[in-house]
């Protein structure tokens, strides 16, 4: 009977260490702590772009360059962080910027840095004669990529759509700029448009006659043929107004 318990116990000992408690299932081997690295020119010309752009929410892409040579700090670190202590007013071309370096939690340099700027965008140039008074088409222009910083004006490929006219006529391979387009009227005066009131959930539509030219947006005056009497709505689209309260 003896001998029976101990061969027993010998079996039950030799199979525990094939049960392993929940916690050592569930535990998770520790991430590697980061390498130290240098900070580099190159870095920093990239992380103070970055910063800038996000500052003056500037679309497109900008490049920067150091005027003045910049020795990055003689250490490593797993983790750097570059403040902006002061940006300059506005984005132009030369802006003069003071940062700070903070490697591991200690400052390790505080630079006043001279840079020079360029933010290239694709803006629109036109591919054949556009007529004064046509409906904005991209079918009629191409796209160029230029530096907006020095060329003021643009008209960037991303802006320009059928609610803007061209208000002059413009030689091929010429740029666009925003004196070029004009909203186009959805309301012109004289016309009678559908005139919408709300109040909650009631709504009310009736003719009214336009007193003036309207654009998208635009507040016009209108009256009511029946009572004569004379409102303001909101231009919203081709013929259609809204009564605003």
């Amino acid at each position: 009977m003896k001998r029976r318990i101990a061969l027993l116990l010998s079996l039950l000992s030799a199979a525990a260490p094939l049960v392993r408690p929940a916690a050592a299932l569930d535990a998770v081997a520790p991430a590697p702590a980061a390498a130290p690295v240098a900070f580099t020119t190159e870095r920093m010309r990239n992380e103070l772009g970055r910063l800038l752009a996000n500052h003056f929410n500037l679309e497109g892409e900008l490049e920067i360059e150091l005027l003045h040579t910049w020795a990055p700090p003689a250490r490593s670190a797993a983790i750097w962080q570059l403040e902006v202590l002061e940006f300059p007013a506005f984005a132009t071309p030369m802006m003069a910027v003071r940062c700070r370096l903070v490697a591991d939690g200690v400052v390790a340099d505080q630079p006043n840095l001279t840079i020079r700027a360029s933010l290239w965008r694709d803006v629109w140039f036109a591919r054949q004669p556009v007529t004064a008074g046509t409906t904005f088409s991209p079918a009629s222009l191409d796209t160029q990529r230029i530096d907006c910083f020095r060329v003021h004006d643009a008209l960037p490929a991303s802006a320009g759509d059928r609610s803007y006219n061209f208000a002059r006529d413009i030689p091929p391979d010429r740029m666009l700029t925003w004196h070029d387009l004009v909203r186009r009227p959805l309301v012109r005066k004289g016309d009678l448009v559908e005139a919408t009131a709300r109040e909650g959930l009631l709504s009310v539509t009736m003719k009214a006659l336009a007193l003036e030219n309207g654009a998208r947006g635009d507040i016009i005056n209108l009256r009511n043929p029946e009572s004569h009497k004379e409102i303001s709505a909101q231009v919203v689209d081709d013929g259609h107004v809204e009564i605003r309260f």
